[in-house]
């Protein structure tokens, strides 16, 4: 069958092509009755807009880039904050019949292949993810004049828009615990320092020290299960005494409690040990990890809709999510 063109639908529905075109791009300068017989007739003809022809009069794509800033190897890990923030903000995505486009920029290659597509106008705005160091991405999207959010306070001094949690009191918190149950050499597997998250959550460590008498013991992973590992066995070789750690996330709280295992340390006996993030693995391990709950699904939510706002001439100011103590048996 031949695809329903304008003409026919404004043929049927009694009025020119150009009514046809304001109603079906959403324009308001068309009464209410007219746009009614343009919809009943577009209806009975089943026509669909050509999206190409439709995007060179509204100037809008409906597409959005999600832009994550690491590797597959790392995006598709068992780290399941990536799949749960692709995840969430796809759905709000969906929910207002926008397209989403995931794009990995974790080399300098892929980040030009990006910054390209961008610039050639195939989307209306961006979201970016697990911002490392002096990403080149955000200044540059910010150049274009492209409405862009960030998953977390930006690496670099742009003026981005961006949603967060409260990285640095989430952390305050899980040390103040574990000074409360009276541990005296409390370290930290800090994540990695070219990363917001990973500066916050040591800074909010230290800072839950700075009062007491207790000193920093700190070792430094990238958040993955691995690098927990390795940082806790190096911790204990530094400082055989020590009695609790706190993680810079969940996965690498999970290594450590390995390697304790491995070491023969009792957990929570001989060393407590709180994670930060609260994914699922958190109640299942052995035994159950203490660890700062922060809302990466509300988090997703939230970055989407305040790009959705900034299309609507909206506020760009910073949104920052509490985070919450879930006591387990590790600590």
């Amino acid at each position: 069958m031949k695809r329903p063109t304008l003409e026919a639908v404004a043929a049927r529905a009694g009025v020119s092509r150009a009514t046809v075109s304001r109603v079906v791009n959403g324009q308001a300068t068309v009464t209410p009755q007219i746009r009614d017989a343009v919809m009943r007739a577009v209806d009975e003809l089943g026509y669909v807009p050509n999206s190409a022809a439709r995007s060179l009069v509204t100037q809008r794509t409906d597409s959005i880039a999600l832009v994550v800033s690491e590797p597959p190897t790392r995006v598709f890990s068992d780290d399941p904050m990536f799949s749960t923030v692709i995840r969430s903000a796809s759905m709000e995505l969906e929910a207002a019949d926008k397209q989403v486009v995931l794009m990995l920029g974790g080399s300098a290659k892929s980040h030009a292949r990006i910054e390209r597509y961008i610039a050639s106008g195939h989307v209306d705005g961006v979201m970016l993810i697990s911002m490392h160091g002096a990403d080149p991405l955000p200044a540059a999207i910010a150049r274009m004049g492209v409405p862009v959010v960030s998953y977390g306070r930006p690496t670099v001094p742009v003026a981005l828009p961006y949603v967060d949690n409260d990285n640095v009191g989430g952390a305050e918190k899980a040390v103040r615990h574990l000074l409360g149950k009276g541990r005296r050499r409390i370290a930290t597997i800090a994540g990695p320092q070219d990363m917001v998250a990973g500066q916050d959550r040591l800074a909010g460590y230290r800072n839950a020290l700075r009062d007491s008498d207790r000193r920093s013991i700190v070792a430094v992973g990238d958040f993955t299960r691995e690098s927990g590992v390795i940082a806790m066995r190096q911790l204990l070789e530094d400082d055989p005494g020590l009695d609790a750690v706190f993680a810079g996330n969940d996965l690498m709280a999970i290594g450590a409690l390995q390697s304790l295992r491995q070491a023969g340390r009792r957990v929570p006996d001989d060393v407590a040990v709180v994670g930060f993030d609260d994914i699922e693995a958190a109640r299942y391990t052995e035994p159950p990890l203490t660890t700062v709950s922060h809302p990466i699904i509300q988090q997703a939510g939230a970055m989407v809709r305040l790009l959705l706002g900034l299309f609507q001439g909206g506020p760009a100011a910073p949104v920052i999510l509490p985070t919450e103590l879930v006591v387990r048996e590790s600590a």
